[in-house]
């Protein structure tokens, strides 16, 4: 451990081990390291065990036991899942050594937001060069502006690309992640992003095992897990990169619900699908919930195409077995038509030039990702490079968010 330079605290999470869903501990602190020979910069993940009668954590072994098993630690690994570097431990400490990225995608998505505001504010005459403009004046604006504001539809085809080809290569080798949304996806500079913490991740196999329903952020989660369902597939994954895709299009979250029978009964209210001929046998569903007139995902994210919503709908499909797969979504369409699935995205439509100005505003300086969320890690890359009008675009966004 003494081989690495702090370079400064990225963040901390809790554990989410179900023993400790009552009183949560601090499962690691992932730091900025460098290397002093070799100069590479590093996200290291530091656990203490010294005060642990319990040892070391199940997330923390899970998340290296499923690295090695995707040769993520001692091969070449796939591009869009992130990269294990080393383990290093003694009686006290146990590390875990990331390769280091600069974002993850909900600082990438606020930063693409901030950005976008800033630029039409100046554009409305509201300020010369952007400096020194308040987040209150352009908050304030954007009220006045646009409630919602995605990223560029042509970036978001090549985050999605990433992201379904990283996950089909997990899901090939039976492998479920179990807790994908923006804070556990990271992103370099030229647009690569990685699959990070693999902390709730493990193996499947045939036939299907009975798992715990205590996985998956509550607004990434799928109607299956909400409802006590222990007998999941990969199913559970694409729901979840559905409403990540949703996020990513329209500036927003999907279903942000604040209990578990909230965000089932906004799901229910907002997104339309199939007839689900299992529902009425899930565990903890009630023939008394409350009937809705579900919404058409074009009433709730009237920007997409008709192609992104006909993904969008495979992907958020309320019964696990007629849910598209990861593999086969990279089949789609969307992903070989031209044209963009947003028409007036503000990145895409005369602000990219005026966001490169933007760095000062954003500090400008180190790029931290907070890491893998609510426990942390790290990643590398190459899965696409940031061409064309998004290269600009992505530089600015790199930049350290406003805190």
């Amino acid at each position: 451990m003494e081989a690495y330079h702090d370079l400064g605290k990225i963040g901390e999470g809790k554990s989410r081990d179900p023993s400790y869903a009552q009183y949560p501990r601090t499962y690691g602190t992932v730091y900025k390291c460098i290397h002093p020979t070799t100069k590479q910069v590093v996200a290291m993940k530091k656990i203490r065990l010294e005060d642990d009668d319990e040892g070391v954590p199940s997330t923390a072994l899970r998340e290296v036991s499923v690295l090695m098993e995707l040769g993520q630690s001692d091969g070449p690994g796939h591009d869009n899942v992130v990269k294990l570097l080393d383990v290093i431990h003694n009686d006290s400490c146990l590390c875990l050594v990331f390769e280091f990225l600069d974002l993850d995608l909900k600082k990438f998505m606020d930063n693409a937001s901030q950005a976008a505001d800033l630029a039409m504010y100046k554009a409305a005459g509201h300020g010369g060069n952007g400096v020194g403009i308040s987040l209150e004046a352009t908050g304030s604006f954007r009220g006045k502006a646009r409630a919602r504001r995605g990223l560029p539809p042509d970036l978001v085809k090549k985050l999605m690309t990433q992201l379904l080809l990283g996950l089909s290569h997990l899901h090939s080798r039976r492998i479920l992640h179990r807790d994908l949304k923006p804070q556990n996806l990271l992103i370099d500079k030229a647009g690569n992003l990685k699959i990070a913490d693999f902390g709730l991740a493990r193996a499947f196999g045939i036939p299907l095992r009975t798992y715990t329903h205590e996985i998956v952020t509550l607004w990434y989660r799928p109607p299956c897990v909400l409802l006590g369902g222990r007998r999941y597939t990969t199913a559970v994954d694409v729901w979840s990169v559905g409403t990540i895709f949703a996020e990513m299009l329209s500036g927003m979250p999907l279903v942000p619900g604040d209990s578990e029978i909230d965000q089932i009964f906004k799901i229910f209210r907002q997104v339309l699908s199939e007839v689900w001929p299992g529902l009425a046998t899930m565990p903890d569903f009630k023939p008394t919930f409350p009937r809705w007139r579900p919404q058409d995902l074009r009433e709730v994210l009237p920007e997409m195409d008709h192609t992104s919503l006909h993904l969008l709908s495979g992907m958020l499909t309320y019964d696990p077995v007629r849910r598209i797969s990861a593999k086969s979504s990279l089949l789609h369409p969307y992903f070989t038509k031209t044209g963009s699935a947003f028409s007036d995205s503000p990145l895409a439509t005369g602000v990219n030039e005026g966001a490169l100005g933007l760095g000062a505003v954003f500090g400008g300086s180190n790029s931290n990702a907070f890491l893998c969320a609510s426990s942390a890690g790290a990643s590398s890359g190459s899965g696409g490079r940031g061409e064309g009008r998004n290269a600009p675009i992505i530089e600015t966004l790199m930049a350290s968010p406003i805190n």
